[in-house]
């Protein structure tokens, strides 16, 4: 039987309000119960975590992230399990490994690797499934996409992405022939479609809309201008309410003033905080590859030879200290944008919340929201120093992968 451990003397924030002196009782993998210590029903004696009074939120999810610590998911999408094993660093307890504009077999291969699973002892956040940024791309708004590898919109070469076999998110560009049929095809098979590098005016972002897009791919960028007389894509997705909408707070993809305006729309039911993090995420400036493309990194950007922007190197937990200081929101709203907001857009009910039946993916963060613990289904894959952390709770108690 799965042992039970205890997290508590904590700020715990539930999906509805903030816990003080909250306490988490812990079996295996999930939370069994939560709420403040003095009325759970537990005994004295059980190992416990002292939390020092710092919050206890749920661990965050990056629905879109490209590689990290000098490693590209195109390029070679078996690095998704060492740059699984750091993410907890950055409070990521679970993410979408993005696989950008490639040969159609890239993407296979992709989908073998996350089938095979993790090397043996494997810990690490989780990765629930890929999200495939391409290639029904706009060749007018590829970003860093290789033109060589974009395709029309077909049901040809993707009989294979569906859900259940590990596809959860796909980008492409509703206005392009033949993307309402490939919209409608992969909903049918549980995937969730978003509208990205595309020109699609509000006519067209509406069409895909009604055809079962429920996503938008970093607003904003790689879209047309948003203009009074023609809100294009950016638009509709921030006046249509069935859309959350992914946003790149690092202050260089959108200016601090424009996430305001999308953050006073959207609010943090529907707006999704990403990365789009690139190989340099926790390296130093230098050179690096987004799959076939070499990116020149400095201390804020990534580019490419001509100037376009490359993906980021912002960290998920620093996106969500960002838009608390372009907006004012507070540190519950902001942490809903990374947790709840899409865990319910994938329907996973079971993560992006601390309530009893959900996976104990769980942070701790100290007064200035530093990430001081991280754990991963009932296992601490990460602390620092500001948590003394009993041996007991660094027990393996993983049961095995799979993916959402």
């Amino acid at each position: 039987m799965p042992e039970m451990r205890l997290i508590h003397n904590a700020t715990l924030l539930t999906p509805t309000t903030t816990i003080p002196d909250g306490a988490v009782l812990i079996e295996g993998e999930r939370i069994i119960t939560c709420g403040p210590r003095v009325e759970l029903n537990v005994p004295i004696e059980m190992p416990a975590l002292d939390a020092g009074g710092l919050i206890l939120a749920p661990g965050l999810i990056d629905v879109q992230l490209n590689g990290a610590f000098g490693l590209d998911f195109t390029a070679d999408p078996t690095t998704v399990w060492p740059v699984a094993t750091q993410l907890p660093a950055h409070g990521v307890t679970s993410f979408l490994p993005t696989v950008i504009t490639s040969p159609l077999t890239t993407f296979e291969h992709a989908l073998e690797v996350l089938h095979a699973g993790p090397p043996a002892h494997w810990q690490g956040a989780i990765p629930l499934g890929f999200h495939f940024e391409g290639p029904f791309l706009n060749p007018a708004k590829r970003g860093a996409h290789h033109p060589e590898y974009l395709r029309p919109p077909s049901l040809e070469g993707i009989a294979s992405w569906s859900r259940a076999n590990g596809v959860l998110l796909v980008t492409l560009a509703p206005e392009l022939p033949g993307a309402l049929e490939v919209i409608r095809h992969l909903c049918a098979q549980g995937v969730v479609v978003s509208a990205g590098h595309s020109l699609a005016d509000y006519a067209q972002a509406q069409a895909g809309f009604e055809a079962g897009i429920r996503y938008g791919t970093h607003l904003f960028n790689t879209m047309p201008n948003w203009d009074h007389r023609s809100p294009a894509l950016p638009g509709a997705l921030l006046t249509d309410e069935r859309i959350t909408v992914g946003l790149i707070p690092d202050g260089i993809h959108v200016h601090p003033a424009m996430v305001d305006i999308a953050w006073r729309s959207l609010g943090a039911h529907r707006m999704n905080l990403v990365t789009d993090a690139m190989a340099a995420l926790g390296m130093s400036p230098g050179v690096y590859r987004l799959g076939d493309l070499e990116v020149t990194v400095d201390a804020t950007s990534a580019r490419l030879s001509d100037g376009r922007l490359a993906g980021s190197i912002v960290r998920l937990d620093e996106a969500v200290r960002n838009l608390q200081t372009y907006t004012g929101c507070d540190l519950s709203a902001a942490l809903t944008t990374v947790t709840a907001t899409p865990a319910r857009l994938f329907n996973l009910s079971d993560r992006g919340v601390i309530r009893p039946g959900a996976f104990a993916d769980l942070i701790l963060l100290t007064p200035d929201q530093q990430i001081a613990l991280t754990m991963v289904q009932g296992h601490v894959c990460f602390q620092t120093e500001a948590v003394s952390v009993p041996e007991y709770f660094s027990k393996e108690f993983h049961s095995g992968f799979t993916h959402a």
